[in-house]
């Protein structure tokens, strides 16, 4: 695999090639945050939703690709009605290096279609690493960022952009002194989301603050899909307006 992300590996770009970055997307800036995001996050859905979910997840991670195919269109659904923000941080766990280079091309397009390449990392995240054990993971990642409407030339410094890296490697570093060590990881409105064995000894479901997430048709399951998660989201909404 021919991609090496090191701090050595990018010298100071030129100034014309800075100028090929200018629309690059920085993290949430003037959209507004929530009480439970912080500088340099991305972010979608209303500020001003009920439920906040963050989300510590990486492109190059397997099970953040089943969270997201199992689970994406429910929280779509919760964000367009403005019932869901979703917070996502940047992560480098499966292959650092891919998840690295992923993100990279994902803050290279402009902010509001950070999100639109996520996803199409998710998706071809089988891919990228079949191409990877070719030696043509760069060229994968080529593909993807011509689709996204990035020229050859763009995608060359926009794999060479020294400030990138050392945010995705800062937002890395915090999720650690967070206490995040595993993929997807979440919070919902300030509470982790976790999966225990269920105090009945029925199974594993999801635990917040320490107890079992329960609604009226029982414990909620740790599985990736949308039922479950729309469960999990309808459970925070109703405890936000009590």
């Amino acid at each position: 695999m021919a991609l090496s992300f090191t701090r050595r590996a990018f010298p100071v770009l030129a100034a014309s090639a800075a100028l090929l970055l200018a629309a690059c997307g920085n993290g949430n800036g003037a959209q507004g945050q929530t009480e439970f995001e912080r500088e340099g996050d991305f972010a979608k859905g209303s500020v001003n939703a009920p439920v906040v979910m963050v989300e510590y997840s990486s492109v190059a991670c397997p099970g953040c690709a089943a969270f997201h195919a199992g689970v994406n269109p429910t929280l779509e659904r919760y964000i367009e009605d403005g019932t869901l923000r979703v917070v996502f941080r940047e992560m480098l766990t499966g292959s650092a290096e891919l998840a690295m280079a992923g993100f990279m091309l994902a803050r290279c397009v402009p902010e509001e279609r950070y999100f639109d390449v996520v996803d199409v990392l998710f998706e071809q995240q089988q891919a990228i690493y079949m191409a990877a054990q070719r030696g043509e993971a760069r060229q994968h990642f080529q593909t993807i960022a011509r689709s996204a409407g990035l020229s050859d030339q763009q995608f060359r410094a926009c794999l060479s952009d020294e400030e990138a890296v050392n945010a995705i490697n800062a937002s890395n570093q915090q999720a650690a002194r967070d206490g995040i060590n595993a993929t997807p990881t979440f919070f919902f409105n300030g509470l982790r989301v976790e999966p225990q064995r269920a105090p009945d000894g029925s199974g594993v479901v999801y635990f917040a603050n320490g107890q079992p997430i329960e609604d009226a048709d029982g414990f909620i399951p740790a599985q990736f899909t949308g039922d479950t998660f729309a469960r999990i989201i309808e459970y925070f909404r109703s405890r936000a307006s009590e």
